[in-house]
């Protein structure tokens, strides 16, 4: 069962590289396709909203795309749901299972909100991090090795990271809207990307839902962390890591409801957010030790 998962693991990241490289063609198609709409606006008195899903040619690359990546979550969902039976708890005891999950968690944030918004054009942002996640996990030691004392508690090690996950994979989609906010401006002055008014959208409501799963992340953390060591706070840098960048998820929300702050202001904020987020995540572990060092074994 430890190859079908391995097995599962490489398919789905060939599946998710594909997958980013056909979403990287959908945007370029839109992109030069935009421009040559809006050269031609002033000759014919208008101009066509091409949004992402659109129904020519330019819209084949994205909709492969999203198969694709339909193909990659489903893979890597059974590699998890295989290595959890053979680990028998959570996979995701070390920096090679978190790393995985992660990648597995930014493609289910992407997928439950492009059900309801027009993503394509963006895709390519959440999906290539999740792409460069998973290859960066097949650089990290693989084998199945018995969990260091401290993480020994697999009730809370499978829901504290599994919000991390989920979290944290639903607030890269936050940063792709953002980016895409940041290109297309207030006035929507491109025709590729969905208006601002549905970006904003879209990075609000995934902050809304990764925010609070954040803040239980700390809290479950700080309660493991008082049966594993003996306290519930010690400033480790990757304890301080998550609190500062939950904070600037909270500065982000209230950002967004002060005029002055709202629009590129918030949207600069989100993608300071999820550089916090992938600190946090490499930071806490490999470049400035602590007691989460060993999550990169």
């Amino acid at each position: 069962m430890a190859k079908l998962s391995y097995y599962a693991f490489d398919i789905g990241t060939v599946a998710l590289a594909i997958a980013f490289a056909l979403f990287v063609v959908h945007t370029t198609l839109l992109a030069s396709g935009g421009r040559r709409l809006m050269s031609t606006a002033g000759a014919g008195g208008g101009s066509v909203d091409v949004g992402s899903d659109v129904p020519d040619g330019r819209g084949t690359a994205g909709a492969i795309a999203h198969a694709f990546t339909w193909v990659a979550f489903i893979l890597i969902a059974t590699g998890l749901i295989v290595r959890g039976v053979l680990v028998g708890r959570g996979p995701w005891g070390n920096l090679y299972e978190f790393s995985v999950a992660f990648g597995f968690g930014i493609v289910l944030g992407y997928l439950y909100l492009a059900r309801r918004y027009p993503l394509k054009a963006i895709a390519f942002v959440p999906v290539g991090v999740a792409t460069f996640l998973m290859g960066y996990a097949f650089t990290l030691p693989q084998a199945i090795s018995p969990l260091v004392p401290a993480l020994d508690n697999p009730p809370l090690l499978t829901i504290h990271v599994a919000m991390a996950v989920i979290s944290y994979g639903i607030l890269a989609v936050s940063f792709g809207a953002a980016v895409g906010y940041l290109i297309q401006g207030p006035k929507n002055r491109v025709t590729w990307l969905p208006p601002a008014k549905v970006l904003d959208e879209v990075a609000y409501r995934a902050v809304i839902i990764g925010f609070p799963i954040f803040a239980t992340l700390i809290i479950l953390g700080s309660w493991w962390a008082s049966i594993a060591w003996g306290r519930y706070w010690g400033w480790d840098p990757k304890e301080t890591a998550s609190l500062v960048t939950w904070l600037m998820y909270a500065v982000y929300l209230h950002a967004r409801s002060q005029r002055g702050w709202a629009g590129r202001p918030a949207a600069l904020i989100l993608i300071m957010g999820f550089m916090g987020v992938l600190f946090t995540y490499l930071g806490g572990n490999l470049i400035f030790g602590g007691l989460h060092s060993y999550a990169g074994t």
